[in-house]
């Protein structure tokens, strides 16, 4: 939440007064409310909740738009009106309605609520008679719009603090998402999200340069790999996958995404008693025979292998071990995903002093545990404080995928829909963030476009998808991305 505060604290220092940002978000949470539910849809009042700081505020600020439009409004507050301060005393200052004191009893003839009671800067759980009144809502199913975030939420995290919140039906936050928006539990409570422009100028992102970033295409399209007519297969790297010999499927997933995404060559070694199988894939994959040490010593030496990838369906052991340790002594980009991770269970020192240059690791939430066995706290504390011990970028898995980078910076996936819920989806990831760093993006953004390509390609396809639909739905994408 620091990043906010800053923020607020440049939008004044940029001419901007507190007093006029909560009335424009007061008029954006009004504009919402409209749009969502038209005037003499809702069966009952709208009922205001609002409490002791600039959340509040901004629910006063509501209160009067509302009734200087004809709707039928209510406002309970929690705490004395003369104890507000700044900017909400101002504006509750303009309300002119009564203001009754917060309990459940306000919910009798409400047909929507407006919960303005506790920001994304909560700290502590609710209690006393904010939490009965919010657990009357949930028990009576009233719709709500939440102000900010659904009270009872913490913004840097998503975590419920303590055991109440109400699920909103809208949420509107201001300038840019919290991480409570889009990291789990906190958005299933929030319903549709709106983010609102209340006159926060854009320039002040550069005064706060924030770390934290939304996993969408501007965080990497500067680094992203455009063809010419004078462009030629070797422009756009080669990448080297090692496949094992019983669970072919995850690195051919692999290879093909990295095919699809762009990579000019790739390569997959593998044990001689699969190199059919391989083989058989797919004619624009270079199969080569052998995956033992002394191949893959033979292999690096090469060193248009530029990006390189281990771990799906390899085999966990020490074997496995070795062969990852021989890829990142060669400080070339590399991936390290599924078995290639658990081999080091145990052992992560050894994994992270073999790093020598870029690293991704993708783990999902056991491996993460096995690696980094200590490390407590939500994803985002977890995925930042991992990527800082091991030296790699590291993709913590899952419908909110966090990727952070050691130099602080983090993005967060908000475009990872229940269709990947299916085998092989982690393969496909992992390949296409080795065909990205094949490409020449550097290990962070390799990760977060690869992440972000995998949610559009399985929106794309939609239900009853199979990983292997995945690398199938990209040309149309990278299509999109390329103009």
């Amino acid at each position: 939440m620091e990043a906010c505060y800053r923020a607020d604290q440049a939008a004044a220092a940029a001419g901007v007064p507190g007093v006029r940002l909560m009335e424009n978000a007061g008029r954006a949470v009004f504009d919402a409310l409209r749009a969502a539910w038209p005037l003499g849809t809702i069966r009952g009042d709208v009922l205001v909740l609002c409490g002791p700081g600039n959340n509040g505020g901004d629910g006063f600020v509501v209160a009067r738009l509302l009734a200087e439009a004809g709707w039928p409004v209510r406002l309970g507050l929690l705490g004395a009106r003369e104890a507000l301060k700044g900017d909400a005393a101002h504006h509750a200052a303009r309300w002119r309605g009564a203001v009754a004191t917060l309990a459940p009893g306000l919910l009798e003839g409400a047909g929507l609520v407006v919960d303005a009671l506790f920001g994304a800067g909560l700290a502590r759980p609710i209690e006393g008679m904010a939490a009965q009144t919010l657990s009357a809502i949930r028990e009576r199913k009233l719709p709500v719009l939440a102000v900010d975030v659904p009270s009872g939420l913490q913004g840097d995290s998503g975590t419920v603090l303590g055991e109440v919140v109400a699920p909103a039906n809208v949420t509107v936050t201001f300038f840019r998402p919290k991480p409570g928006h889009v990291l789990f539990p906190g958005r299933k409570f929030c319903g549709r999200l709106v983010v609102a422009d209340i006159g926060i100028p854009e320039s002040v992102l550069a005064t706060i340069a924030p770390q934290l970033h939304r996993n969408q295409p501007p965080l990497w399209l500067q680094h992203w790999p455009q063809r010419t007519a004078e462009s030629h297969k070797y422009h756009f790297g080669h990448a080297l996958l090692l496949g094992g010999a019983e669970m072919t499927g995850a690195a051919r997933l692999a290879a093909r995404a990295a095919l699809r995404v762009g990579a000019g060559l790739v390569s997959l070694a593998a044990p001689s008693e699969a190199l059919a199988v391989y083989q058989l894939s797919s004619p624009s994959l270079i199969v080569l025979q052998g995956s033992d040490p002394r191949s893959l010593a033979r292999r690096l030496q090469d060193p248009r292998y530029n990006a390189l990838l281990i771990g799906p369906g390899l085999g966990v052991g020490e074997e496995t071990s070795e062969a990852a340790e021989a890829l990142l002594a060669t400080g070339r980009a590399c991936v390290l995903d599924a078995d290639a991770l658990s081999s080091f269970a145990g052992a992560p020192s050894r994994l992270f002093g073999a790093i020598k240059g870029p690293a991704v690791l993708t783990p999902h939430d056991g491996e993460f545990a096995r690696l980094f066995p200590s490390l407590k706290g939500d994803r985002l504390q977890r995925a930042s404080a991992a990527a800082r011990e091991s030296g790699a970028v590291v993709l913590l898995k899952g419908a909110d995928a966090v990727i952070a980078a050691p130099d602080g910076r983090a993005a967060l996936v908000e475009n990872a829909p229940p269709f990947l819920a299916t085998a092989g989806t982690g393969d496909v990831l992992s390949g296409l963030i080795v065909g990205l760093l094949a490409q020449g993006l550097p290990a962070f953004e390799a990760a977060a476009a690869g992440a972000w390509l995998l949610g559009a390609a399985a929106e794309q396809f939609g239900p009853g998808l199979i990983s292997e639909d995945l690398p199938d739905c990209l040309p149309a994408i990278r299509a999109a991305l390329d103009r």
